[in-house]
């Protein structure tokens, strides 16, 4: 069967997954956790496939990587999707007209999600959740470096479906080819949106060659903003956190701004970052401060091409200001408007930071790492949308519905 013959068959399986009962949704949900357990071996030795075929010293091994304990996590996640409200049939706006038609606004679907991702095989079973659990079906294009995973997972997910009598074109995995992208991205009248996860290489050329709407989500820029009010020991913990707790994804940190007036400091600020072998790309100022304070092999001088840097590994930029104002400019330039946070005690300073900082999220002394759906408690998520039309930050169930307005009369004509 073509990929398009496959674009029609999850187009007919988009439709009945709309009107699935809540309770048959979530005890397949609760069944795919329990097969991703019952499989971890399975999933682990298709996994190290992909794996062999990366070095281990490459930044997108991490996220790559699947272990015993992660899968538990996913089938947790699972778990907690099945347990959520569900998204569909929610009355937003409900209204009767002096004409007496009654109108109503309620959650649908939105039909068929194309994501295109990268190599995070967990997304596989991420997205699967939250669209199932949203009645959307979805056309899964990975990347080549998680091949063997994300077939194993969705050959998981179909044994599942059918298990149930439901219709196993609810998930389609293309080929991890670039002509498969392309039929993709121009599936007009088969996919309703397209959500890239991944790289900013890989978000723009999504943009820039779908002719389906496109949601933006994935890439981070992300500062953290250290004020002259700034608490010492609650920016060390949030500059650590921020950058070590996963250097992989895309709401670790990748610049640290610092106050001029802080600048003594800075090296207590970063000290927990030697134990990690952060490298530090900083500017003069900050260099005379870490000099001799700072591991030698781990610190470097910044150039201009380190600021607006996703690093995803263990590197960091960090960069002076002489104010706030200084800050503001700086995120304004080189932020992706993923994640954004300000350490500081003075309310104004904090105040001025949330007003002005154009992104998804604004964070006041809290770490950057809590940009994720679970974490908001939305379930998993789809991605973090960087993006102002439809959805902004994390997008989880309510995120993945449109809407349909509901007219109901008694007859009447205009």
């Amino acid at each position: 069967m073509s990929n398009q013959e496959k674009f029609i068959a999850v187009k007919k399986a988009a439709r009945h997954l709309a009107s699935l009962e809540q309770d048959t949704i979530n005890r397949i949900l609760l069944g795919l956790a329990e097969a991703a357990e019952s499989n971890i071996d399975y999933l682990l030795t298709e996994n190290k496939k992909d794996l062999d075929r990366m070095p281990s010293t490459d930044p997108r091994y991490d996220r790559l990587q699947l272990t015993g304990e992660r899968i538990k996590d996913i089938a947790q996640e699972i778990r907690n999707v099945a347990s959520l409200e569900s998204p569909l049939q929610r009355v937003l706006e409900d209204r009767t007209l002096p004409n007496g038609l009654h109108i109503s606004k309620v959650s649908v679907p939105l039909g068929v999600i194309g994501i295109i991702y990268e190599s995070r095989p967990n997304v596989t079973f991420d997205v699967f959740s939250l669209c199932f659990k949203a009645g959307n079906a979805c056309i899964l294009k990975g990347g080549s470096d998680a091949e063997f995973s994300n077939k194993a997972i969705v050959s998981l997910i179909h044994g599942v479906l059918e298990q149930n009598q439901i219709d196993h074109n609810s998930i389609f995995l293309l080929p991890p080819s670039r002509e498969a992208a392309a039929e993709l991205l121009n599936a007009s009248g088969f996919v309703d949106v397209i959500i890239p996860r991944g790289s900013q290489q890989l978000i723009d050329f999504v943009r820039k060659n779908a002719r389906i709407p496109v949601i933006e989500t994935g890439a981070g820029i992300v500062h953290v903003y250290f004020d002259q009010s700034g608490d010492l020991e609650k920016g060390k913990a949030i500059i650590t956190n921020s950058k070590t707790r996963r250097v992989s994804v895309c709401n670790a940190l990748d610049c640290l701004l610092i106050h001029e007036d802080r600048l003594k400091d800075l090296p207590a600020l970063v000290r927990p970052l030697a134990d990690k072998q952060v490298v530090l790309f900083v500017d003069e100022k900050a260099y005379q401060q870490l000099q001799d304070q700072y591991p030698a092999e781990l610190l470097r001088v910044a150039v201009p091409e380190h600021y607006g840097t996703e690093f995803l590994d263990y590197k960091m930029a960090v960069k002076t200001v002489a104010d706030l104002n200084e800050a503001l400019d700086h995120i304004a330039r080189f932020s992706s408007m993923h994640s954004e946070c300000i350490v500081a005690e003075n309310p104004e300073q904090q105040q001025r930071f949330i007003r002005e900082v154009d992104a998804a999220v604004v964070y006041t002394n809290v770490s950057t790492a809590f940009t994720d759906g679970a974490q908001f408690g939305l379930g998993a998520e789809i991605g973090i949308s960087t993006q102002k039309l439809h959805a902004r930050g994390p997008m989880a169930l309510r995120e993945i519905t449109s809407y349909k307005w509901v007219v109901a009369g008694s007859g009447q004509i205009r």
